[in-house]
């Protein structure tokens, strides 16, 4: 993937070099989601090998402000048969302005060209940037028994760690 301008900021594939700077914004991100209700635990970050497989993937994008240094990014991996969305972020200052946005269709064009079968997700139920926000892009919640077993298991492993069950859910789109 190439880049999508918007205005005084771009979308693009991320590199190497960056994975070190995505661990900051995740953690200022986080407190975003703290704030609404949606997680109760202490902040953490995404291990750099599971980075480095979904830049291996070409499904690692940044977004960048006009000096090139990235304050948000998508991180998705291959399962299933589809692009499951590991992770995406946007630090506060730039949230509510289209940047996940913009992020969510890097991942979803990216999944088109790689030939998924779709996108898929995880997400808090109720908090208004999260499973609302992924709903008007055209994403639906998984029922128990449509929802793969990857999903299950993400979701399993994600109330292990302090997820509130009554408030997670598996989404996805599907081509």
């Amino acid at each position: 993937m190439t880049e999508i301008e918007q205005g005084a900021w771009t979308i693009r594939s991320a590199r190497a070099d960056e994975l070190h700077l995505l661990a900051d914004i995740e953690m200022d991100a986080f407190w975003a989601l703290h704030e609404a209700g949606a997680v109760a635990c202490e902040p953490t970050s995404l291990p750099l090998e599971i980075l480095q497989q979904s830049l291996s993937e070409q499904l690692l994008f940044v977004a960048v402000d006009g000096m090139d240094q990235p304050f948000g990014f998508m991180a998705g991996l291959l399962k299933d048969c589809s692009v499951y969305i590991a992770e995406i972020d946007v630090i506060r200052h730039w949230q509510k302005k289209g940047v996940g946005r913009r992020l969510i269709e890097a991942a979803i064009a990216a999944a088109r060209a790689q030939g998924a079968a779709g996108v898929t997700l995880t997400t808090d139920r109720e908090v208004v940037f999260n499973a609302p926000f992924y709903a008007s892009i055209g994403f639906r919640i998984l029922d128990d028994e449509e929802r793969p077993v990857v999903l299950t298991q993400i979701l399993e492993n994600e109330i292990a760690h302090g997820a509130d069950p009554a408030r997670r859910v598996a989404m996805a789109l599907c081509f």
